[in-house]
């Protein structure tokens, strides 16, 4: 299996902060956001990452490294322009191919970890998991539709939000 994380965006919500840093490189308790996103990915098991960022910014990658710090494998994948999660997927297709992938928004911080997610998505059969969350005002996330347990269709940052859930 393989993971991809984003890192991307422009991190509009946080500024002033991010006028002058990655969001993903804000620090919380010392440690920027996104090596608790890769600490989970390895954890999982998974070693063969890609971070999806800014085609004009290298300052995640300076940051990160190619994953020596975490015994594990990381390239970088430019996104022209923030188009969305979908659009993260379609440009990293030379890397995803047709493995299974663990796909991480990487300003989230998952407590406990993704590894249960993955040895479920393993055992359970399925082409897809999504994990959802239920908060408060879900205009600020992309937020699924759905019918029963099946989600139809997300969307992003909605001004009429079709449930209570972020993806």
């Amino acid at each position: 299996m393989k993971a991809l994380i984003t890192s991307g965006g422009r991190g509009t919500r946080l500024q002033p902060i991010t006028h002058t840093q990655n969001k993903h490189l804000i620090p919380i308790a010392n440690k920027a956001i996104l090596h608790y996103a890769i600490d989970a990915v390895v954890e999982a098991g998974i070693r063969d990452i890609a971070i999806v960022v800014n085609a004009d910014d290298d300052e995640v990658e300076r940051a990160i490294g190619y994953g020596e710090a975490w015994d594990a494998r990381i390239r970088y994948i430019p996104q022209e322009a923030p188009l969305g999660l979908a659009h993260v997927v379609k440009i990293a297709q030379d890397f995803i191919r047709d493995e299974p992938f663990l796909f991480y928004l990487g300003d989230n911080m998952v407590v406990g970890g993704v590894k249960r997610f993955v040895e479920r998505f393993e055992n359970g059969g399925g082409n897809c998991h999504l994990t959802l969350a239920k908060v408060k005002d879900p205009s600020r996330f992309g937020v699924p539709e759905l019918r029963g347990k099946h989600i139809v269709s997300i969307e992003e940052k909605p001004v009429h939000p079709k449930s209570d859930y972020a993806v």
